[in-house]
Parts: C-alpha cells; structure tokens; sequence
C-alpha cells in the first residue's frame, strides 16, 4: 500500500510551497514548481493545475494518493479561481487554508465564502509564515487527529 499524503492546492503566489516545506519539516530554499513534487509528508500541486479548469483531472488522479486535501486562499488577493463544488471531486477530507492571513483584513469574508462556495466544510485554518500564526494548529489537527 503506497503512504497517504496531504495534498497542498492554491493559486500561484499563495504559499503552498511555504507550507509544503513547514508539513515536511523543510527549511532550505524555496524554489518554483513546475510539477507535481511528492515530499515525505505532502504531494505539492502547482499554481498552473488549478488556475486551468482542463488540468483539474491530473489533480484529481493524484489526489487518489492523498489523506486529506488542502485547498488554499490567499487573502492578499482572494482571487476567485475555484470552480463552485470543486471540493467535492475528491474522495478524502478537504480542509480549508486561508493564508497571509495578516494581510488585508478586510478580505476576510470574501475568503470565508469564497471556501464555503467551494463546498468545504469548517474548520479553516488561518495561517501566517511571516508572523507565525496557525501553522502549529494546522500541524496539530493533520498530524495529530488520527492517532486519537
């Protein structure tokens, strides 16, 4: 049996590969991807696989490989490029990241939709890597949740 990963989806610019780094325990360089990237924790989706609705079936055929699925909202600019239901493509748990979430406030509310109108369920999870916020809870609920 191949090992479950967590599958990180978002725009470009979004920090999926920020966060991909913290869920494996990186900390070299960031760098651009291009490809699918499998981590020893994570499957890294790039920008491009969901900014192109035609590319959402190469998304899907990998995420047969995933525990759970990270959907994405960056709430600098809470760009609106999810497909309404998208989440329910998917056969695992979908959980909802807002990022930068220190970073205009007052999109707060349109990210929260913008999930809902995905189809994903609460909790979401707000993170911040440049203050520090809600990546341990994040951590806490992945990795933790099914030793209980």
């Amino acid at each position: 049996m191949r090992k479950k990963r967590i599958m990180v989806i978002g725009p470009s610019r979004s920090g999926k590969t920020t966060l991909v780094n913290a869920l494996n325990d990186y900390n070299g360089p960031l760098r651009r991807t291009p490809d699918l990237i499998y981590g020893k924790n994570t499957i890294d989706v790039p920008g491009s696989y969901i900014e192109n609705a035609w590319m959402y079936k190469h998304v899907i055929a990998a995420a047969q490989d995933a525990s759970h699925i990270l959907v994405l909202v960056d709430q600098s600019s809470c760009t609106e490029i999810y497909s309404p239901g998208f989440a329910k493509s998917f056969r695992c748990p979908v959980i909802g990241v807002i990022t930068k979430c220190d970073l205009m406030p007052e999109n707060k509310g349109r990210c929260l939709r913008q999930l809902k109108n995905i189809g994903i369920l609460e909790p979401y999870f707000q993170v911040s890597f440049k203050v520090g916020t809600g990546i341990d809870a994040l951590k806490k609920y992945l990795f933790e949740k099914g030793k209980e």
